[in-house]
């Protein structure tokens, strides 16, 4: 028994291997987005037909093409692949890229941020991490993945200035497409081969339970969230990097001195919360408290963007209520929605998330010229307010996380009677089983779950 424990605690090899290359493609993605944030603000000033709103079009661009066509690449996955259609992504990636190297013209920066976006691997990424792991270890190559993004992010941020420096933006611009077509090696040299693909409910929309993610009010108000976190940061880089460099006295190449600092402080504030919101179950009021200090940082930033050292501060209070909320937010979806309905709840939330990327890029644009930088800060500050005020209702989360465990072929009878036995094991609140998947959808409290008595119910570890 302790070597079947041993078993399900830990991930084999080709998993590790599964999941850390899959978070590397999807890191390279995501740096390819993010690295022109710090910098493509002062770089725009020279394009042709540029305009404030332009500007912020450019930069959130990305964000529409991501969030209509992310929940259908996913579907085309089932049928045509994973790996073809995670190819057909990053490929179109690169030529949008491409497109926008090229571009003397800020509409045409537009069009290939748009196309950009238009590579949508995002679900087919999680698809193939599904089909590469099994169900017990889901939820961790999940937070792998999830933790390559955040690091992504923050790369991005320092890099984006250096890089600026040495090679300009139309150079970070090719850069991206590289990254993309190494994005395909790697796939073709690094991820396993899919011995069983299938529709993972856990990681996959299904669209006959789109309307009823939809009703589910507090699921709402987390999608409001995330749209709302990428309509701040979006708006904010549209014009923090003018407020560093005309206000604040700091030459472009330098931006990366405060962004280092910014984000290594970010990281440093967060922990004690994350630590706080999960392990001491205070998750409702970290989340608001956090939502409360983003709002407050943008009002600040509002009043001193015009000195560097005010900025610098606010900034980093900014990203580390940025950071511990990105954080949040995806734990409070796992924890609100039924394990069966996940991946159709998170295809929902990601779509929000972009969709939030492109209107703050155009708001913050359209605000930068009609208001200036302070009322770019202060409509972030406001949207902070209205996202506090409606998190604020939402009710306290269960402490669950969701869990899954491979039945094999059962009939409704023998689901229903499993459904029975697996709620009797300590620490499984909630049990699910659907005979079509062969799988257990359980909501569980990690912190008692008996996972070595869910072994007898797994045929992977018969």
């Amino acid at each position: 028994m302790a070597g079947a424990k041993n078993a399900i605690d830990r991930m084999t090899a080709l998993e590790w291997r599964a999941v850390s290359s899959l978070a590397s493609i999807y890191a390279l993605r995501m740096m390819g987005l993010f690295m022109i944030l710090p910098v493509f603000a002062l770089y725009a000033q020279g394009l042709d037909h540029v305009t404030p709103t332009l500007v912020g079009m450019a930069i959130g661009a990305y964000g529409l093409t991501q969030a209509v066509l992310s929940i259908p690449y996913g579907m085309l996955s089932d049928r045509f692949g994973r790996k073809r259609i995670i190819s057909i992504g990053l490929v179109i990636f690169a030529v949008g890229s491409v497109v926008a190297a090229l571009s003397d013209s800020i509409y045409g920066v537009i069009f290939g941020r748009a196309v950009q976006g238009a590579g949508a691997i995002a679900a087919v990424v999680m698809a193939l991490t599904s089909d590469l792991t099994r169900e017990e270890h889901r939820l961790r190559a999940m937070a792998v993945i999830g933790m390559s993004i955040g690091v992504s992010f923050a790369l991005s941020m320092v890099l984006g200035p250096v890089l600026n420096h040495w090679i300009g933006v139309r150079g970070i611009f090719w850069l991206t497409a590289v990254l993309a077509i190494l994005g395909i090696i790697v796939m073709y040299t690094w991820v396993p081969e899919v011995v069983d693909s299938r529709f993972h409910r856990d990681t996959q929309a299904m669209p006959a339970l789109f309307k009823t993610v939809l009703q589910d009010g507090q699921l709402l108000r987390l999608d409001a969230g995330i749209m709302f976190l990428h309509i701040i940061l979006t708006a904010t880089f549209v014009v923090i990097p003018l407020a560093l460099r005309d206000h604040g006295g700091l030459p472009a190449a330098h931006h990366w001195y405060v962004y280092l600092p910014v984000m290594l402080a970010g990281f440093v504030l967060m922990a004690p919360f994350i630590i706080l919101a999960e392990g001491k179950r205070r998750m409702k009021q970290v989340f608001v408290g956090a939502i409360i200090i983003l709002a407050l940082s943008e009002l600040a930033l509002a009043l001193s963007y015009r000195h560097l050292m005010g900025a610098a501060i606010f900034l980093s209070t900014m990203f580390a209520a940025f950071n511990l909320l990105e954080a949040c937010l995806p734990s409070l979806v796992a924890k609100t929605v039924s394990a069966d309905r996940k991946g159709t709840a998170m295809g929902v939330y990601s779509s929000a998330q972009f969709l939030g990327a492109f209107i703050g890029g155009v708001a913050g644009g359209w605000l930068h010229g009609k208001y200036g930088i302070g009322g770019v800060f202060s409509f972030c500050a406001g949207v902070g307010l209205l996202w506090f005020l409606i998190a604020y209702t939402m009710r306290s989360p269960r402490y669950l996380s969701s869990y899954l465990v491979k039945v094999g072929p059962v009939d409704e009878q023998q689901a229903q009677a499993l459904v029975v036995q697996l709620t009797g094991v300590r620490g499984v609140a909630e049990a699910l089983v659907i005979p079509e998947d062969g799988i257990a959808y359980l909501k569980v409290d990690l912190h008692a779950l008996d996972k070595e008595a869910l072994l007898r119910f797994s045929v992977e570890h018969e």
